[in-house]
Order: structure tokens, then C-alpha cells, then sequence
């Protein structure tokens, strides 16, 4: 009898569950208006992600969580972006003083935040964000974003080779079609990161904060993020 493919990927040896970590970082990768204005065309259909990463956000700030946004920016003629600028001319969308950069308002980083301006598809590649994760404490990165078979899988993939914890939120992602996210949740989930429900990462990071707070009053003072 034939193995479905989760069956197939368990029995190859893949599947392995990851740690959940004790110090959790939010990373919302470009939730920007480039994939959500009708008028580009880099659009999907991205309102319910957004709406999960909301929730996220309003988690991480409650629990005193790092959290860090991304997007995607270009001078004229994109040579910051090299090859991949090349193989995906819609980045030209991404130049500067186009709006399709700016992040909606219902995700609008505070003062505090970290934005990270990245010129290729992974948060962490020719950034400073996972120097800037350790000096936090971060062991854990929780993950949303656009797209799920770009980005967000960079991101993720990278977060493990530099010895972070990858939880991507299911919900929170979304790609071009259904399929596609589909498809590469399941790919992300047997070879790169845990796949992880918003109720979840949510209790997560309640559950850091309340031990930081606890270990803080132990210690005679509060840490602050």
C-alpha cells in the first residue's frame, strides 16, 4: 500500500517537532500594501493574514515581545537587489517613493519597533536582524507574512541556519493562490519550521512574559524588553 506524502515524509525521517523556546520574537515579513492594494500586482488575498497578524502584534506588545517588521525597498533600477531583482521584475514595484512599501494601517509599527529594510527575500540575509535578535535574548522567532513560497520560507529557513527557533503561523500567511500556500506550509512544516496555530503563539508569548515577570520579581527588579 502506497505512503500519502505525510506518511512518506514521517517515515523518510523528516517531521521532527522543534523546541518552543523561552524568549519569542514577533517577525511580520512585508505585510505591505504592495500585496494588498488592488492596484498592484503583486495582490492576493491577504486581509484575513493581516487580521492574524493584528492579534499577534497586539500578543507581542502585551507580553513586552520583541517585535520586528519588514519590508522590501530599491533605488532606481534595483541594483541593491542584484540577481533576484532581476529574475522578479515586479520588485521594480519596491523603488523608492512608492507607497506600495508602506504598511497598512492596522500594522503600523510604533517608534520602538524594529523595521528592517531588506533587498532579498529573507529577513536575515545582508541585515543586521540576527545580531540584533541576540543582544535581545530572542531563541525563538514567530513568523507571519507575505508570501508563504517566498519570503516568508527565506525567513524562516534562515531563522534555523542562524540557530533561532522558526514557528510560522499558519493563518498568518498567505500567497498568490491556495494551493501555493498550501503546498509550501506543508514543505515548511516537514523541513524547516514548526507550522503553529495564532492560539498558540499567543499563549506563548503570554507564557514568556509571565515567566520573565516572575524570575524579574524573584531577582528584585523588572526587566524590561
Amino acid at each position: 500500500m502506497s505512503l500519502n506524502a505525510e506518511d512518506d515524509y514521517r517515515a523518510a525521517g523528516f517531521s521532527g517537532r522543534l523546541p518552543r523556546g523561552t524568549r519569542h520574537a514577533l517577525l511580520i515579513i512585508d505585510m505591505v500594501q504592495a500585496y494588498l492594494d488592488p492596484g498592484c500586482p503583486l495582490k492576493l488575498d491577504g486581509e484575513a493574514a493581516v487580521a492574524t497578524s493584528r492579534r499577534l502584534l497586539d500578543a507581542a506588545r502585551a507580553a513586552g515581545a520583541p517585535v520586528v517588521f519588514t519590508t522590501v525597498r530599491y533605488t532606481p533600477g534595483g541594483r541593491e537587489g542584484g540577481l533576484f531583482y532581476r529574475k522578479v521584475p515586479a520588485l521594480e514595484t519596491f523603488v523608492e517613493g512608492s507607497p506600495f512599501g508602506d504598511f497598512p494601517p492596522s500594522l503600523t509599527p510604533r517608534p520602538d519597533e524594529l523595521v528592517v529594510v531588506k533587498h532579498y527575500p529573507s529577513a536575515f540575509f545582508g541585515t543586521s536582524l540576527a545580531s540584533t535578535l541576540r543582544v535581545l535574548g530572542v531563541d525563538s522567532v514567530i513568523v507571519t507574512g507575505f508570501s508563504t513560497s517566498g519570503c516568508v520560507r527565506a525567513s524562516a529557513l534562515d531563522a534555523l541556519c542562524h540557530g533561532f527557533i522558526p514557528l510560522v503561523v499558519a493563518d498568518g500567511c498567505a500567497d498568490r493562490t491556495a494551493d501555493i500556500h498550501r503546498h509550501n506550509l506543508f514543505d515548511i512544516a516537514n523541513k524547516i519550521a514548526d507550522v503553529v496555530a495564532l492560539d498558540e503563539a499567543v499563549a506563548l508569548m503570554g507564557r514568556a512574559n509571565a515567566l520573565r515577570a516572575s524570575c524579574s520579581k524573584e531577582a528584585g527588579f523588572f526587566a524590561t524588553s
